[in-house]
């Protein structure tokens, strides 16, 4: 059946799985895609929704690279949010809910309509290796497939045992068996490997629910998208609604508390910090007597309802009393209960900045495997094992981005330079140049480097310079003409800025906090230039951006290249930091594990000192 030597094998094909065979067939790699299922490709496993807080940067970041997540979010989504509107840009974030359903149907679609991937629906239960290297992988049928490189997305799969009370029992997901064989295979080559838990709320029947008991959340006025790519535009959207537990719902839940796998032992890895489940919530903050409870429909033409905000593993009856008494939820039905599951991860210190293994050739690590949450970055993993697979086995030079290029490289570095012991999750804290990493820009900051790897098309990128172009051109319009005085005095009347004296330029008063492109607009030159240029909505938001950021986009951008001077200078591969008695004890056993590539990412390792990273500059002669 597999005579041929593949030069991509991906496991599992969830969201990293999906963007990893995207990518690497894209590039040019004949990619063979084994999964449990082929009906769950691309699968929702938890919430219908995509993006988010710092989310939504990586999606519209994969998109501008030239990945497939943006696109089929667009064609499957219900409602569009633009998040945290009330704060610099630097926070704003896209979020869009989706039909899960056609979600994963889109995702199926794109993938056998994209050349050089073929598919086989069966477990993979170990690798194949020779020497160092990996040549393959062996399924549970007993057949050998040979490749040249291999990524791992097993997701939740790996010996992932699914808790709902006292009950307990092996699968990856609901109604789907868990993966066995690879762990133990990877522990024998000398993987250091870990356990996690994550969980999933209740899907309920939305007819039973009483929406006019609760608070309706809908969609934004002008829906926007992920994707750079032409979409069509959503013209209709789903509300979403929003509820509260309260003190007696807690009272019902602490009932189970006794019989919860999380407070009796049973459950000993440790969960997801910021999306915990309801149980966590009212025993972490016991204070409080009302969490929010965000209610999501599932698609189009489902009556499924997703409860957001109540994930749980506790016994179903006990879910089910608790969550009649929330309010709107009186006469509930359950599709199925929430459940919370435990699964293999392979710290990921252990891999390279490519996501390559540092023990096995050829071998890379994507998704959860890495101890990630969230199907964003689990996406952008895959996306950049895949590049980097294609890269690696042609022998050519690594893709590898920034911390001022990406929030992608943010996450990489991070995972890889100082692991992780809980689902790791992204925020726009966590950026230190989230300032320039706007999910506005991340076209002009990706697509030339998707171009030049063979995944973004001449005309994504044509697209992106016109619109550089003619933002750059409205920011030099702005610094060169004058305002009158008559004309904008109303204009910072109306805002409650204070009135000028004299004409200057119209960047100056533009940059004013209060001061919106609307009201440039209202001014007849402006108005006239924009129109004759024929400017788009896009370029006037990139233009208002630059002109009111532009100081502190500079001062990043200087901070950034402070640190890539540390990021030029590399340490030797095999450095023996033993041998540095100058070292403090930890800063050398954790120097020695991670073996850093630069001065900058052994900078970043907690434990290392400024005193540490001088005595390493010392030693390398700088």
């Amino acid at each position: 059946m597999f005579d041929n030597i593949y030069d991509v094998i991906i496991v599992g094909g969830g969201h990293a799985g999906a963007e990893a065979a995207a990518a690497a067939a894209n590039m040019g790699s004949k990619t063979l895609l084994v999964t449990m299922n082929l009906q769950t490709i691309g699968q929702m496993s938890c919430n219908p929704a995509m993006g988010g807080i710092a989310k939504g940067q990586i999606v519209r970041e994969i998109d501008a690279l030239g990945g497939y997540s943006g696109f089929v979010t667009d064609l499957s989504a219900i409602q569009f949010k633009m998040l945290n509107k009330s704060k610099g840009p630097a926070m704003w974030s896209p979020r869009a809910q989706n039909d899960r359903m056609r979600f994963a149907e889109e995702w199926r679609k794109a993938l056998e309509e994209t050349p050089n991937v073929d598919f086989y629906q069966e477990m993979v239960s170990g690798l194949l290796v020779d020497g160092d290297t990996v040549v393959g992988v062996r399924t549970s049928l007993g057949l050998d497939i040979k490749a040249r490189s291999v990524v791992l997305t097993n997701g939740t799969f790996l010996n992932g045992l699914i808790h709902i009370g006292e009950k307990q029992f092996g699968g990856g997901r609901a109604g789907e068996k868990a993966a066995t064989g690879i762990t133990e295979q990877l522990v024998d080559f000398g993987f250091d490997s870990g356990r996690m838990k994550t969980g999933t709320p209740p899907r309920v029947d939305g007819r039973s629910l009483d929406y006019s008991k609760m608070i309706v959340q809908p969609g934004d006025e002008e829906p926007g998208k992920f994707t750079y790519q032409e979409v069509p535009k959503l013209s209709k959207q789903r509300d979403c609604f929003m509820t509260h537990t309260s003190a007696l719902v807690h009272d019902l839940l602490r009932e189970g508390f006794d019989r919860s796998p999380m407070f009796n032992g049973r459950i000993k890895s440790i969960g997801p910090r910021y999306c915990p489940s309801i149980e966590d919530k009212i025993h972490r903050f016991a204070e409080k007597d009302a969490h929010q409870i965000f209610v999501e429909p599932e698609g189009w033409n489902t009556v499924e309802v997703y409860v957001n905000g109540f994930s749980t593993s506790l016994p179903e009856d006990v879910q089910f009393n608790a969550l009649r008494s929330v309010k709107g939820f009186k006469e509930v039905k359950f599709f199925r209960p929430g459940y919370a599951i435990e699964y293999d991860y392979f710290p990921p210190t252990q891999l390279k900045h490519t996501l390559e293994t540092k023990l096995i050739n050829n071998l890379f690590f994507a998704g959860q495997i890495n101890g990630t949450t969230g199907y964003e970055e689990a996406a952008s993993l895959g996306l950049m094992a895949g590049i980097n697979a294609h890269l690696k086995i042609n022998e050519q030079e690594p893709f590898i981005l920034k911390r001022d290029e990406a929030y992608i490289g943010v996450l990489i570095d991070d995972l890889i330079t100082k692991g992780t012991e809980e689902p790791y999750r992204m925020f726009t804290s966590r950026a230190e140049y989230r300032t320039l990493l706007r999910q506005d820009n991340a076209d002009i900051r990706l697509t030339p480097k998707g171009y030049e790897l063979g995944l973004a098309s001449e005309e994504r990128l044509r697209n992106m310079e016109r619109k550089l172009a003619k933002s750059e051109e409205l920011v030099s319009f702005f610094k060169k003409t004058s305002y009158q005085v008559e004309e904008m005095n109303p204009i910072l009347d109306s805002v409650n800025s204070a009135t000028v004296k004299q004409s200057d330029k119209l960047f100056k008063v533009f940059a004013r906090p209060k001061v919106t492109m609307e009201h440039m607009l209202s001014l007849e030159s402006v108005a006239s230039f924009v129109n004759e240029h024929e400017m788009s909505e896009e370029v006037l938001e990139q233009t208002e951006i630059q002109v009111k950021y532009s100081g502190y986009i500079e001062k990043e951008k200087a901070n950034a290249d402070k640190l890539t001077r540390l990021e030029n200078v590399r340490i030797p591969n095999g450095f023996d930091y033993t041998r540095l008695k100058s070292l403090s004890y930890e800063a050398r056993e954790k120097l020695q594990s991670i073996q850093p590539v630069t001065i900058a990412q052994a900078s970043r390792i907690s434990g290392v000192s400024p005193s540490d990273v001088s005595v390493l500059l010392v030693h390398l002669g700088r």
